[in-house]
Protein backbone atom coordinates (compact mmCIF):
# COMPACT_ATOMS: atom_id res chain seq x y z
CA UNK A 1 0.00 0.00 0.00
CA UNK A 2 1.46 3.52 -0.66
CA UNK A 3 2.00 5.79 1.95
CA UNK A 4 1.44 9.64 1.00
CA UNK A 5 2.89 11.94 4.04
CA UNK A 6 1.58 15.58 3.40
CA UNK A 7 3.73 18.04 5.34
CA UNK A 8 3.16 21.36 6.52
CA UNK A 9 6.44 23.42 6.79
CA UNK A 10 8.41 24.50 9.95
CA UNK A 11 8.07 27.94 11.50
CA UNK A 12 9.40 30.71 9.32
CA UNK A 13 10.29 34.27 9.19
CA UNK A 14 7.34 35.58 6.95
CA UNK A 15 5.00 34.88 4.35
CA UNK A 16 6.52 35.62 0.81
CA UNK A 17 8.24 32.52 -0.97
CA UNK A 18 12.25 34.08 -0.14
CA UNK A 19 11.24 33.84 3.69
CA UNK A 20 13.07 31.56 5.70
CA UNK A 21 12.51 29.33 8.74
CA UNK A 22 13.49 30.94 12.15
CA UNK A 23 15.90 29.00 13.86
CA UNK A 24 13.27 27.70 15.92
CA UNK A 25 11.90 26.00 12.54
CA UNK A 26 15.38 25.11 11.80
CA UNK A 27 15.42 23.06 14.78
CA UNK A 28 12.10 21.72 14.09
CA UNK A 29 13.60 20.47 10.53
CA UNK A 30 15.99 18.48 12.21
CA UNK A 31 13.33 16.97 14.32
CA UNK A 32 11.12 16.28 11.28
CA UNK A 33 13.98 14.39 9.68
CA UNK A 34 14.07 12.52 12.96
CA UNK A 35 10.66 11.78 13.02
CA UNK A 36 11.04 10.13 9.68
CA UNK A 37 14.37 6.98 10.99
CA UNK A 38 12.16 4.48 10.41
CA UNK A 39 9.87 4.96 7.67
CA UNK A 40 11.56 4.62 4.29
CA UNK A 41 11.62 7.51 2.10
CA UNK A 42 11.92 7.16 -1.78
CA UNK A 43 10.54 10.40 -3.04
CA UNK A 44 10.33 14.26 -1.99
CA UNK A 45 8.31 16.49 -3.45
CA UNK A 46 8.84 20.20 -2.29
CA UNK A 47 6.99 23.43 -3.10
CA UNK A 48 9.65 26.10 -4.49
CA UNK A 49 9.27 28.26 -1.40
CA UNK A 50 12.27 28.53 0.89
CA UNK A 51 10.72 27.46 4.10
CA UNK A 52 9.32 24.44 2.34
CA UNK A 53 12.97 23.63 0.76
CA UNK A 54 14.65 24.01 3.55
CA UNK A 55 11.94 22.21 6.13
CA UNK A 56 13.09 18.92 4.24
CA UNK A 57 16.21 19.31 3.47
CA UNK A 58 18.05 17.99 6.66
CA UNK A 59 16.02 14.16 5.83
CA UNK A 60 16.74 14.65 2.19
CA UNK A 61 20.30 14.81 3.41
CA UNK A 62 20.15 11.94 5.67
CA UNK A 63 18.59 9.97 3.03
CA UNK A 64 20.16 11.33 -0.56
CA UNK A 65 16.84 11.84 -1.72
CA UNK A 66 16.66 14.36 -4.46
CA UNK A 67 13.72 17.47 -3.38
CA UNK A 68 11.62 17.69 -6.56
CA UNK A 69 10.30 21.19 -7.24
CA UNK A 70 6.83 21.49 -7.75
CA UNK A 71 5.23 24.86 -8.28
CA UNK A 72 1.65 23.24 -7.76
CA UNK A 73 2.64 23.19 -4.15
CA UNK A 74 2.83 26.66 -3.58
CA UNK A 75 0.34 28.59 -0.94
CA UNK A 76 -2.44 29.41 -2.10
CA UNK A 77 -2.78 33.21 -2.97
CA UNK A 78 -6.14 34.24 -1.05
CA UNK A 79 -5.73 37.58 -3.17
CA UNK A 80 -3.36 40.10 -4.97
CA UNK A 81 -4.70 43.06 -2.99
CA UNK A 82 -4.41 43.99 0.82
CA UNK A 83 -7.64 42.52 2.54
CA UNK A 84 -8.24 44.35 6.09
CA UNK A 85 -10.52 41.17 6.57
CA UNK A 86 -8.40 38.73 4.86
CA UNK A 87 -9.11 36.21 8.20
CA UNK A 88 -13.17 36.15 7.09
CA UNK A 89 -12.58 35.57 3.78
CA UNK A 90 -10.38 32.99 4.03
CA UNK A 91 -13.16 31.70 5.96
CA UNK A 92 -15.50 31.93 3.28
CA UNK A 93 -13.49 29.96 0.75
CA UNK A 94 -13.71 27.05 3.47
CA UNK A 95 -17.57 27.20 2.98
CA UNK A 96 -17.54 28.73 -0.56
CA UNK A 97 -15.33 26.54 -2.67
CA UNK A 98 -15.82 28.80 -5.94
CA UNK A 99 -15.68 31.96 -4.48
CA UNK A 100 -12.41 34.04 -5.65
CA UNK A 101 -11.06 37.35 -4.61
CA UNK A 102 -9.53 39.72 -6.99
CA UNK A 103 -6.23 38.05 -8.30
CA UNK A 104 -6.29 35.38 -6.00
CA UNK A 105 -6.87 31.59 -6.28
CA UNK A 106 -10.49 29.45 -5.53
CA UNK A 107 -10.35 27.62 -2.90
CA UNK A 108 -11.42 24.73 -5.95
CA UNK A 109 -8.37 25.32 -7.99
CA UNK A 110 -6.17 25.23 -5.70
CA UNK A 111 -7.42 21.85 -4.59
CA UNK A 112 -6.89 20.43 -8.15
CA UNK A 113 -3.37 21.65 -8.42
CA UNK A 114 -2.48 19.45 -5.47
CA UNK A 115 -4.31 16.88 -6.03
CA UNK A 116 -2.67 16.58 -9.39
CA UNK A 117 0.49 16.14 -7.31
CA UNK A 118 -1.35 13.67 -4.91
CA UNK A 119 -2.86 11.62 -7.46
CA UNK A 120 0.68 11.46 -9.57
CA UNK A 121 1.95 9.94 -6.28
CA UNK A 122 -0.26 7.33 -5.91
CA UNK A 123 0.08 5.92 -9.88
CA UNK A 124 3.76 6.47 -9.39
CA UNK A 125 6.06 3.77 -8.87
CA UNK A 126 7.34 4.53 -5.25
CA UNK A 127 5.59 3.23 -1.78
CA UNK A 128 6.72 6.10 0.33
CA UNK A 129 6.25 10.07 -0.83
CA UNK A 130 6.51 12.87 1.09
CA UNK A 131 5.03 16.37 -0.65
CA UNK A 132 5.96 19.51 1.81
CA UNK A 133 3.92 22.50 0.79
CA UNK A 134 1.98 25.47 3.35
CA UNK A 135 -1.13 25.49 5.73
CA UNK A 136 -3.59 26.70 3.59
CA UNK A 137 -3.28 24.41 0.27
CA UNK A 138 -3.00 21.58 2.85
CA UNK A 139 -5.95 21.87 4.57
CA UNK A 140 -7.91 22.43 1.48
CA UNK A 141 -6.23 18.53 0.26
CA UNK A 142 -7.37 17.28 3.81
CA UNK A 143 -11.18 18.57 3.58
CA UNK A 144 -11.19 16.98 0.04
CA UNK A 145 -10.78 13.62 1.46
CA UNK A 146 -12.45 14.53 5.05
CA UNK A 147 -15.37 17.44 4.68
CA UNK A 148 -14.80 17.58 8.67
CA UNK A 149 -11.14 19.30 7.88
CA UNK A 150 -12.49 22.63 7.78
CA UNK A 151 -11.21 26.37 8.87
CA UNK A 152 -11.20 25.88 12.07
CA UNK A 153 -8.63 23.05 11.85
CA UNK A 154 -6.67 24.87 9.76
CA UNK A 155 -6.47 27.49 12.74
CA UNK A 156 -5.09 24.66 14.91
CA UNK A 157 -2.42 23.10 12.44
CA UNK A 158 1.31 23.39 13.90
CA UNK A 159 4.32 24.03 11.94
CA UNK A 160 5.61 21.16 11.19
CA UNK A 161 2.41 19.36 10.33
CA UNK A 162 2.34 16.08 9.20
CA UNK A 163 -0.57 14.13 7.66
CA UNK A 164 -0.88 10.79 6.48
Amino acid sequence: MKSIYVIRHCEAEGQPPESPLTNKGLKQAIDLAAFFDNIKVERIISSPYKRAIQTIQPLAKKLNVEIEINSQLTERVLSTNHLSDWFEKLRTTFEDFEIKFEGGESSQDAVKRILNVVEDSFTGEFENTLIVTHGNLMSLLLNHYNKEFGFDEWLNLSNPDVYL
